[in-house]
């Protein structure tokens, strides 16, 4: 308006000044009413975001919020940690967490087995990523089936659970190599496994190029249930590579982006945290310690490796029990013991993930290992992973622990937690007659051949789990039958002889087994032969170390053999193609001979079974059906060794583990209903050493961890 006036003469008539500041007062009142409608329409939306104050109860109202969620109320999700707290969404959040495997539990449980933690109270859950699961050969991937991690965690989102992803690379957690797959150890040079060696390092960005990427949609501040990923895992108990740890930052911040929490878990001890933590705030610090200690001078400790307001207290490992070995007593630990130590820690408000919540089972050949004082104080894992969880092996939730950690967790919790479900029916099937298809040596010329002047390890000659057999001749002696040794054997060694000349007509005769914790030279029998003596060793990997300063552990026959003190040459490995885990072979000769004896089996019904004979310490296949109508529903059950010695057991060409009742404490494996089908169901047993005398298997209703040379077999830690 005031550009107008400037226009006007000065000889402008008094009428015609009226009526411009008419004029001009009717456009101010209009510009007035213009402003105030802009400013309504700015300030509605705002009060509409904002509910009414009658809304608040005393208890939201007294809710603490995150100073940046103050200033801006239509944030997007997000999960952070300031003032030494975890912040979900603007608010303090306290993770009450647990370890939930999903390669440890079949796909069809996986619901079920989230629900049951979430009736335990849990808010989170969490993982390890085990490469060698999703790349079991190097460049052939799987993330189908109980490898599909993608379908998991957005199982647990869809539950409305939260997820701690732990991609290592290494993992421990008492599986195969921590984790690693094995082709790594047959790669020459051969990569320095957990360091900045620029070979290992290769592999392991190829590996995060190709899982990271999956996992970062999936991160909560992109609306996924991941809110925190781990780093390595308490490298401290291991190493001292600061090079190492910062080039894993670097790839994860590549593929997450820098909003991602990262974090580390180490032991609660000055030397671990010191080794194995990224000091200032790019990667926040977990620890870990022994259930009993008490928690807070170690969470002060923590602080020490965090930056200023980025320590929040998380024990990430919580341990409700313990690892077994073949061999042990069953550990166990006390419910109320376990639980008041949790108590100790949330009742300050403090954070745990629980260690185990659910153990799961370690099917096919993933068990992991031990050593003790040294490589040849070699302890495999059982197949069972139960861990005295709260969550059993089966899915089973009525028990002291389940029970008594839920009672503290319902008073830390802020809302209800949902109530506990029934424990999954369990059912008896009965015994079931097995009969032998064949011993290893009947098959023999079905098995795939490496050649090679010397023996070579399991992995380099492509044999990544199971078993291998060596083959090679010596001359037959008329003084005696000599003594053979193999300084190095990693796990177990059967050794047989047998005349070369007999064309397979003969029968391999059992000389003894090496061990690799107990290694002792074998004196051969004096077997007169018009020909050469073949030389038969049976290689079991038992299982590669998961933890401590041996884990490049190759498997195998890793030395010369030695006959006299002679190196004997010229060796062919036979590659036994039993499936594992999520690997199993599309043409496979002893199922398919298994399948045939069953067969044969069924057509002479009216026959007794046929017992074992003098050769049962010749190792052999062994199958029966066990069947289901129509009419009945499928159910859990476990499949019972006793009175059977060392093997393996596949249902339907599911590998369900290993089994060695005469060393113990685990008597029967665990079978998903999932693993069976309603008409026959084919199970094949392979027999290292003494069959049951009546070749019989029952299936059973109940665990046992009874068995072995011990009287009691539980050990309470």
């Amino acid at each position: 308006m005031k550009y107008k006036k400037k226009n006007h003469t000065s000889a402008s008539s008094s009428k015609l000044s009226t009526m411009v500041r008419r004029r001009s007062t009717t456009l101010t009142w209009f510009f007035l009413i213009f402003l105030s409608l802009i400013a309504f329409g700015i300030f509605v939306p705002v009060f509409a975001l904002l509910p009414p104050l009658s809304s608040h109860s005393p208890h939201q109202q007294q809710l603490q919020h995150h100073p940046s969620t103050k200033r801006n109320q239509d944030h997007a999700k997000k999960f952070e940690i300031s003032e030494d707290k975890f912040w979900k969404d603007g608010q303090p959040f306290q993770i009450i967490g647990g370890d939930l495997h999903y390669f440890r539990v079949l796909p069809e449980y996986w619901e079920d087995r989230l629900l049951r933690a979430k009736a335990l109270g849990l808010n989170t859950i969490q993982t390890y990523v085990p490469w060698n699961l999703h790349e079991p050969r190097a460049g052939i991937l799987d993330f189908d089936g109980i490898a599909d991690l993608v379908a998991f965690l957005k199982l647990s989102q869809k539950l409305g659970i939260l997820v701690m992803l732990r991609p290592g690379p290494y993992i421990c957690a008492e599986w195969d190599l921590g984790g690693f797959p094995p082709w790594l150890l047959a790669i020459n040079p051969a990569p320095r496994l957990r360091s900045s060696d620029p070979i290992f390092l290769q592999l392991v960005d190829t590996w995060w190029g190709i899982l990271l990427p999956k996992v970062a949609p999936l991160l909560y501040g992109s609306g996924g249930p991941v809110i925190m990923v781990q780093i390595e895992n308490e490298f401290g108990s291991y190493g001292n590579d600061k090079a190492y740890l910062h080039h894993l930052v670097s790839v994860a911040r590549k593929h997450l982006g820098e909003d991602a929490i990262l974090y580390t878990t180490d032991g609660g001890s000055r030397e671990t945290l010191e080794k194995g933590t990224i000091r200032g705030d790019a990667v926040f610090s977990a620890v870990d310690f022994t259930t009993g200690d008490d928690p807070w001078p170690i969470f002060e400790l923590q602080r020490e490796f965090n930056a200023p307001g980025k320590s929040p207290p998380l024990s990430s490992e919580f341990y409700t029990g313990w690892l077994t070995h073949w061999g042990e007593k069953n550990a166990q630990t006390d419910a109320a013991f376990t639980a008041a130590a949790l108590k100790k820690i949330l009742e300050r408000n403090g954070s745990a993930v629980l260690y185990m919540a659910h153990g799961g089972t370690n099917f096919g050949f993933y068990n992991g290992a031990n050593t003790g004082s040294d490589e040849s104080d070699y302890k495999p894992d059982l197949t069972s992973y139960d861990y005295d969880a709260p969550i059993r092996e089966s899915g089973d939730v009525n028990n002291a622990k389940f029970k008594a950690i839920r009672r503290v967790v319902e008073q830390h919790s802020l809302g209800s937690i949902p109530a506990v479900p029934a424990d999954n029916e369990k059912k008896a099937y009965g015994s079931i007659h097995v009969t032998k298809t064949g011993t290893l040596f009947d098959m023999i010329h079905y098995f795939d051949v490496v050649e090679s002047e010397s023996p070579i390890s399991m992995e380099s000659a492509g044999q990544m789990f199971g078993f291998m057999l060596y083959v090679t001749e010596y001359a037959a002696k008329d003084n005696g039958g000599g003594v053979v040794s193999v300084p190095k054997v990693h796990d177990r060694a059967q050794v047989f002889v047998m005349c070369s000349s007999e064309d397979g007509h003969g029968r391999p005769k059992y000389v003894g087994t090496f061990e690799r914790w107990s290694n002792q030279p074998l004196t051969l029998p004096n077997t007169k032969c018009r020909s050469n003596i073949s030389l038969f060793v049976l290689v079991e990997n038992m299982g590669r170390l998961n933890y401590g300063p041996y884990i490049f552990d190759r498997k195998g026959i890793l030395s010369p053999v030695y006959l006299d003190g002679r190196i004997l040459r010229r060796w062919k490995m036979h590659l036994i193609p039993i499936g594992n885990l999520n690997e199993v072979p599309k043409i496979n000769p002893i199922i398919q001979a298994s399948h045939s004896g069953v067969i044969t089996m069924s057509a002479h019904k009216r026959l007794k079974p046929k017992k074992s004979g003098n050769d049962s310490n010749v190792p052999a296949f062994y199958a029966g059906y066990i069947s289901i109508s129509k009419e009945d529903e499928i159910k859990d059950t476990f499949i019972s060794l006793s009175g059977w010695g060392k093997g393996i057991v596949t249902i339907n060409n599911f590998n369900i583990g290993r089994f060695w009742p005469l060393k113990g404490p685990q008597c029967n494996l665990y079978v998903p209903a999932p693993v069976l089908r309603r008409g026959n169901n084919v199970v094949v047993i392979f027999e290292l050493e003494s069959p049951n005398p009546e070749l019989v298997v029952r299936f059973v209703d109940q665990p046992d961890f009874t068995c072995g040379p011990g009287k009691s077999n539980v050990h309470q830690l």
